[in-house]
């Protein structure tokens, strides 16, 4: 910032000002005009700061190098850009690149333009908000989008978020995801495995005979032994099952309390 309140003749130094972009971008905003339509320098300020691109003159602002150069600094001076850039298919890939949400500031036409989409939630799976409703449909694309974050499935068609390919990415990510999942899903053995596997206190999400399950129920309590509170009453009271999966073996029990909760699950305690 030394530049804001250097005289009106060193910010018309060349010199001066390009030392003082490239320590600092957003010192072109304190530049003399001219300067500010000189490519060089211009250059020189989005390569260290590519939001600096909003100080350029209207010339440079719409000069395809210059915007390149800012958006491969920072995807989201994409919002500085002229319309035209917008609309730029090699712009626009080298933004979202850098930044999948860049994907915002795109045209109409290239949020709907698989390519661009791709690039950019394989970036942020975030970026998913900003795709064409049709792409939001399109099941490849979900499932990077929520591989790169689980998320993401927020911004995915209706039916999407219930498909169970799709959901199986994201309670590998988060098992806690299980809360949003469909009745079907819930009730769904391999996706809730999965889900405990990540965290053993997604059972309690899952359904009652998913709770019945000894299988999943012996998961969960590999994950996190306090997890065995949300098995079934039936699991509880099977004294047999109870010797199976191993419930009088405390030496998961992170606490003292997880010694009676081990009791109440087999049935030795009121």
């Amino acid at each position: 910032r030394a530049l804001e309140y250097a005289s009106e003749e060193l910010k018309a130094d060349k010199e001066v000002v390009l030392e003082a972009v490239k320590q600092g971008g957003q010192a072109l905003k304190w530049a003399s005009k001219e300067l500010r339509a000189d490519k060089e320098v211009v250059l020189e300020a989005v390569k260290q700061n590519g939001n600096s691109l909003k100080f350029a003159s209207e010339e440079l602002n719409v000069d395809k190098e210059v915007v390149i150069e800012a958006v491969k600094q920072n995807g989201r001076a994409l919002e500085f850009a002229p319309k035209a850039l917008k609309a730029d298919t090699r712009v626009v890939l080298e933004a979202v690149n850098q930044n999948g949400r860049a994907l915002e500031y795109a045209s109409k036409e290239l949020q709907a333009d698989w390519e661009v989409v791709l690039k950019a939630v394989k970036q942020n799976g975030h970026a998913l908000q900003w795709a064409s409703g049709a792409l939001k449909a399109d099941k490849e694309l979900v499932l990077e989008a929520v591989k790169q974050s689980w998320a993401s499935l927020k911004y995915a068609s209706e039916e999407l978020t219930s498909d169970k390919e799709v959901f199986l990415e994201v309670v590998k990510q988060d098992g806690r995801a299980l809360k949003d999942a469909t009745i079907e899903l819930k009730a769904d053995k391999e996706i809730v495995l999965e889900a405990v596997k990540q965290d053993g206190n997604a059972l309690k999400c899952s359904s009652q005979e998913i709770k019945a399950d000894k299988e999943v129920v012996l998961e969960a309590r590999k994950q996190d032994g306090p997890a065995l509170e949300w098995a079934s009453r039936e699991l509880k009271a099977d004294k047999e099952a109870a010797r199976n999966l191993g419930l009088g073996d405390t030496s998961f029990a992170p606490r003292k309390e997880q010694r009676k909760k081990v009791l109440v699950f087999m049935g030795n305690v009121d």
